[in-house]
């Protein structure tokens, strides 16, 4: 796709998204929703995220499903914690795990990273190529192929849809 039409291309999908987010065509969300899409999309563009997304009907489609996927992981890991913290007995086993990403796009890992951070309990410590050091709040992982399979695998399928 050329750059014209992947930058409208991507205005276009943040404007919808705004759009569907707000749930309202009052002109002033619109004016917002409008200003930020293309913002966000100069931004893009600028930094050539753009050139390390697939650009196709598949990985459009998986964007909002990753969306509702992390959702569900960040409500699923609040909630752990949240346990934690009310039944402090409940044994936590904390520590440094090692996982692994078959990702081979910077910002498809860099997006993975930052989902694992914001998931309560687990945050990433570091990254080197295509492994992830993850400290987490009860290990219980036996190995690398454990770990990423618990902690990974369920971001992995659609960011690699999306960014390759």
């Amino acid at each position: 796709m050329s750059g014209l039409k992947s930058f409208l291309f991507v205005f276009v999908f943040l404007a919808i998204l705004w759009l569907m987010l707000v749930g309202t065509t009052q002109s002033d969300e619109m004016i917002i929703g409008g200003v930020s899409s293309l913002l966000l999309a100069l931004v893009f563009f600028r930094n050539k995220v753009h050139s390390e997304m697939k650009m196709n009907l598949k990985a459009v489609i998986f964007i909002p499903v990753y969306f509702i996927v992390f959702v569900l992981a960040l409500v699923k890991s609040n909630l752990d914690v949240a346990y934690r913290v009310v039944h402090p007995r409940l044994p936590i086993k904390p520590g440094i795990v090692k996982v692994k990403t078959t990702l081979k796009s910077r910002v498809g890992r860099l997006t993975l990273a930052n989902s694992i951070t914001l998931t309560p309990g687990t945050l990433t410590v570091d990254v080197k190529d295509d492994i992830l050091y993850i400290h987490w709040i009860n290990v219980s992982g036996k190995d690398i192929n454990d770990s990423t399979e618990q902690i990974v695998k369920g971001f992995e399928k659609y960011l690699e849809v999306i960014f390759g």
